[in-house]
């Protein structure tokens, strides 16, 4: 375990979960949006894909996560994760175990699998 770990707060499962669902109610709006009159269906899960992916990978942050105080960065330098950690790790939240899996330091296996941790930019 590294020193970034104990030192930074991290976001808890609750406020991760909102985040979450933000995230996923505004890619369903943007897929929505290209399939009407239909529902988005499966389209929502790749807007989801590529949009997390492109905002965690880039900016460290999704507008859930920024919404709610949070952001994704790299336990070894506090940087974004870029595209390719990215986007194994929303890979690995759209199959949903992984999310569920805690560990002592906090982190859920998908981010221990590509190195992240999510920390709280704001109190709770």
């Amino acid at each position: 375990m590294s020193a970034r770990t104990t030192e930074l707060p991290t976001g808890t499962f609750g406020r991760r979960f909102v985040a979450f669902l933000v995230d996923s109610v505004l890619c369903s709006l943007v897929a929505g949006l290209f399939t009407y009159p239909d529902p988005p269906g499966g389209w929502s899960t790749l807007v989801f894909l590529v949009a997390y992916t492109g905002f965690t990978g880039l900016f460290g942050e999704s507008p859930g996560l920024r919404v709610l105080g949070m952001r994704v960065e790299g336990v070894a330098d506090g940087r974004p994760i870029g595209l390719g950690r990215a986007l194994l790790r929303t890979l690995l939240i759209i199959i949903v175990i992984p999310v569920l899996v805690p560990s002592a330091d906090g982190r859920r296996y998908h981010d221990k699998v590509v190195g992240s941790i999510v920390t709280r930019t704001r109190g709770a």
